[in-house]
């Protein structure tokens, strides 16, 4: 028997709740893709609950179940990665753990894989159980994204997709240290096509797409796709050097046109805190880019693999690491 032609990825962090029906309706949907052969990984982002007992379990007892522990919580999009990275189908995909994305709608992506397209993104139309104030920033998001950045993304998003073989290659070759993995497939420049479907609401569990979550991805997205923040800095400059130049020269033909000094301490006082505020934040901005190209000058591994399964033991016991890609 060849290998899978269908990698199924899923990262898992603190999913105690939800795993025994994510494990029920995986083994429910993989038997209906027979004949096709399928391969389940799933990632641990270095849970603190029982999850990797559950998927040590599974993996046990179903030779089509995998597992991947890494030895830190990196956050789902490395997580993501480090499961391509030991993807064997013609073909991955990758969906959440809380059961949100319906794995059934991977018929469909399948269909137009087989019709030539090399990524096929899920597009949630809907939303289930989400505030619509999260909705609002969720689609202003990748709207901005769209419209600053170097990327075409769908504009209401899209964290559930199909990849070629080519795509998954090009994926683990191009991906930086700060990965966004939407952003990173979007860049790539494959063919691609668009399903809808509605996200469902958490089949159990509480949701780990915090505050502090959500604001590092706008973050890592915006400074891995766009320079506008740093052609902004360069106008805001110009801008101000011009208000301040016209200033002076207002201060100085009323000196002489009065002979009065002109009064304003309150005035300075605001103007010069107000310029160390922008200068604050044009240093933030570049400390930003600046962090982010030490860490690629560094070739540091991304992640590290702290376990896996007992079918991955052979390939990965003698370092346990895997490189950065690209490096």
């Amino acid at each position: 028997m060849g290998g899978p032609e269908l990698s199924i990825v899923i990262p898992v962090f603190n999913e105690e709740a939800v795993i025994p029906a994510l494990i029920e309706r995986l083994r429910s949907f993989v038997a209906r893709l027979t004949p096709l052969v399928t391969e389940i990984i799933l990632v641990d982002d270095h849970s603190t609950d029982r999850s990797l007992e559950l998927l040590k379990e599974v993996c046990s007892t179903d030779p089509r179940f995998r597992y991947a522990r890494l030895s830190k919580n990196s956050g789902s999009h490395v997580a993501i990665l480090a499961g391509l990275a030991r993807a064997r189908g013609e073909c991955a995909v990758f969906l959440a753990a809380d059961l949100q994305d319906p794995p059934e709608l991977i018929l469909q992506m399948l269909d137009l894989w087989r019709a030539g397209h090399h990524v096929i993104w899920a597009v949630r139309e809907a939303r289930r159980g989400v505030s619509k104030l999260d909705v609002v920033l969720a689609n202003t998001f990748y709207r901005l994204l769209n419209l600053l950045g170097e990327v075409d993304l769908p504009p209401r998003g899209s964290d559930f997709a199909l990849l070629d073989r080519k795509a998954v290659n090009a994926l683990l070759e191009s991906a930086g240290s700060d990965p966004s993995i939407g952003g990173e497939v979007a860049r790539l420049g494959f063919s691609s096509a668009q399903i809808t479907y509605t996200k469902e609401e958490r089949a159990a569990g509480e949701s780990k797409w915090t505050l502090k979550r959500k604001l590092k991805a706008f973050a890592d997205a915006f400074v891995s796709f766009s320079y506008v923040p740093l052609r902004a800095m360069s106008y805001l400059g110009m801008v101000i050097s011009l208000v301040g130049f016209a200033y002076a020269v207002l201060v100085i033909v009323l000196r002489f046109m009065t002979r009065t000094p002109v009064q304003g301490w309150s005035s300075l006082i605001v103007v010069v805190l107000v310029m160390g505020g922008v200068q604050m934040m044009m240093l933030g901005v570049l400390g930003e880019y600046l962090w982010r190209t030490l860490e690629a000058a560094r070739h540091r591994p991304t992640y590290f693999l702290e376990e896996t399964s007992e079918a991955d033991v052979g390939e990965t016991q003698p370092q346990k690491v895997e490189h950065r890609f690209g490096t």
